[in-house]
């Protein structure tokens, strides 16, 4: 079985055929009688084949920043989910947070000619840059933003600024906010903009902390703070769930003693509030 077989079945040209397994331009009716006929005879395209006559591999790469982010695999899940329905797979690369590592990976995918790069990075530095103007795949960043490149991003500082508007509403008396550092444009900078922005309209000044997106570094960094603040804001859910943890270590109750507020919708934190 093979394209001149499925175009005689169809009635219509090889190249049309080609189009319709390349994911080009076919009227709905013809691609309806194709599928029809490609799911009763079982035809399977040859991928390599295809990939040198169209010049496309249909894969795309993805460079995400750790294994255990959940929004990195929540981004994942949803762009696979939709690249396995026009035919393409995944490429992950894990970089565990090394520039350097993300720029090789943005080097070595390229070499591999994949049709594209999702960067899910922590920051985007000027190494990153040169790398992505250097490469013929085309990169679009998610998460981190940069007028160079393509970015897909959510709204941090009005995120940020909700959160703190809630916190000022409840009349604390103590507020800190324990974020990143802001090598982070969108956690680091953004969101916590928002946050200071949200508490100044109620006239609130938190203290701000430092520690990094890791859970146990988290409890390490909040333990000396639970027993001194009503309210902290955190910078991510994981942060939330270290500063949760550290108050359970002393005794302190969430929410009589001490109010926890993180970003993110984990599966989680859903379960613990």
């Amino acid at each position: 079985m093979n394209i001149s077989d499925i175009a005689s079945m169809a009635n219509v040209s090889k190249s049309t055929v080609s189009r319709y397994l390349n994911g080009g331009s076919v009227s709905q009716k013809t691609k309806d009688k194709i599928d029809k006929i490609v799911q009763e005879t079982g035809y399977s395209p040859n991928q390599f084949a295809q990939s040198l006559k169209a010049k496309r591999t249909f894969m795309i790469g993805a460079i995400i920043p750790r294994l255990d982010s959940y929004a990195a695999n929540q981004i994942l899940e949803g762009a696979d989910t939709y690249l396995r329905e026009i035919k393409y797979q995944t490429l992950i690369v894990n970089t565990s947070q090394s520039i350097e590592q993300e720029i090789e990976a943005l080097y070595t995918l390229n070499k591999n000619k994949v049709d594209g790069i999702l960067l899910i990075a922590t920051q985007i530095t000027k190494q990153h840059i040169e790398a992505i103007q250097e490469i013929k795949a085309p990169v679009i960043l998610v998460g981190q933003s940069d007028e160079h490149v393509p970015s897909v991003i959510q709204n941090d500082f009005e995120a940020g600024r909700t959160i703190g508007e809630l916190f000022g509403q409840q009349n604390f008396k103590r507020i800190a906010y324990l974020g990143v550092d802001e090598y982070d444009k969108a956690v680091g900078v953004e969101r916590k903009k928002g946050i200071l922005s949200g508490l100044k309209r109620y006239n609130q000044t938190p203290d701000v902390y430092y520690t990094t997106f890791d859970l146990q570094q988290a409890v390490v960094a909040a333990k000396p703070l639970v027993s001194q603040y009503d309210a902290l804001i955190c910078g991510t859910d994981n942060i939330a769930l270290g500063t949760l943890k550290a108050a359970h270590h002393q005794h302190i109750q969430v929410p009589n003693q001490l109010s926890i507020a993180g970003f993110g919708g984990y599966d989680t934190t859903s379960i613990v509030t």
